[in-house]
């Protein structure tokens, strides 16, 4: 009944939306469960990554290092929060680790009790070579998702400097 219950799992998600029933099969053989307490980092910015997580269900909290100086004073750490996800807002996180292996690019931590799946990199290229069509199918859902945050974050940026600019142009 596992592997079943990972295959409707899967089937709910839009990332797997184009698979057919035995390709998800295929990739729910993938899914290491993962559960953490509240409190818990799941991921800490920096750190190697070679996996993506899938949400099962929970909240978390994403988070980022940031350097800030003011005037006069010396540089300092801090902790920005940059969003909260749960199933319904972020059904997966960590694409780009898996995809690339690169460092975390934010610390991730439990804000409930969380259930999450974990595919690790060399599980997914392995799949992705033995079956192109379901390499195929992910690569592309992954870069559909991928060129929609960095939209966002296009028109966030556009809106950040637009209003640095009205700042800027009142202080003269």
């Amino acid at each position: 009944m596992k592997g079943r219950e990972r295959e409707e799992f899967l089937a709910r998600l839009s990332l797997f939306a184009d698979l057919t029933d035995g390709e998800r099969a295929q990739v729910a053989s993938l899914l290491h469960e993962r559960r953490y307490k509240k409190g818990e980092v799941i991921v800490s910015e920096g750190e190697e990554g070679t996996s993506l997580f899938l949400f099962k269900k929970g909240i978390v909290q994403v988070t980022s290092q940031i350097t800030l100086r003011r005037a006069g004073e010396e540089w300092l750490e801090a902790e920005k929060s940059i969003a909260t996800y749960d199933e319904t807002k972020m059904p997966f996180f960590g694409e780009m680790s898996l995809l690339t292996g690169a460092p975390r690019s934010a610390t991730v931590k439990a804000m409930s009790d969380v259930e999450l799946y974990e595919v690790f990199q060399k599980d997914f290229y392995a799949l992705c070579d033995e079956n192109h069509t379901i390499g195929y199918k992910l690569l592309r859902a992954i870069a559909g998702v991928l060129c929609s945050r960095i939209r966002t974050l296009n028109q966030n940026i556009l809106k950040l400097t637009t209003a640095l600019s009205i700042v800027v142009s009142k202080r003269k």
